[in-house]
């Protein structure tokens, strides 16, 4: 009966590895992404001459929003990867980042909701530098309702992070 259990524990912890799958679709996705970038800052080269202002500004607020998407690919990749797949040894990498290795699911879910507040918001600044043009005052304000929700969640959920984590400090 002991063998059963081993061999259910081996396939259990060996199917981490159908992450990886996962992780390189994200990757793929990254590039796509890196290619919609590229044509986007093409477009606004081109159109720079003769765009008012305001349109630069939109359009480089498109350009953040792509960045910041970007940045939430690359810390969910890694921290899934580090988390659920293998750890990383950042001795061994003493030139990576610190920001995308060494990342906690704490850290992680704080990461991943400030860079969903910060997508949603340069969104609402879109919407705010093209208010004339579409005065959609519904959909304005599920916007901002939307991006204030978040920015509670992220406001409970560190809060709750921060309390679990005095919590465990004072039983040790």
């Amino acid at each position: 009966m002991n063998w059963i259990l081993r061999a259910f524990e081996f396939i259990i912890f060996n199917s981490r590895w159908l992450v990886v799958p996962f992780l390189l679709g994200m990757i793929v996705g990254l590039a796509a992404l890196l290619y919609t970038f590229v044509i986007k800052l093409a477009e606004l080269l081109i159109q720079v001459p003769a765009a008012t202002l305001d349109e630069v500004i939109v359009a480089v607020l498109k350009l953040v929003d792509l960045s910041l998407i970007a940045n939430l690919i690359v810390i969910v990749i890694c921290s899934s990867y580090e988390n659920f797949v293998a750890p990383i040894d950042p001795t061994a990498h003493p030139n990576w980042p610190r920001g995308i290795i060494g990342i906690g699911f704490s850290g992680l879910k704080q990461r991943l909701l400030g860079s969903i507040v910060a997508i949603v918001a340069v969104n609402v600044l879109d919407w705010f530098m093209d208010i004339d043009r579409s005065t959609d005052n519904l959909k304005l304000t599920w916007v901002v309702g939307i991006l204030i929700a978040f920015a509670i969640a992220m406001l409970v959920l560190a809060m709750a992070d921060r309390l679990s984590s005095a919590g465990e400090n004072k039983d040790r």
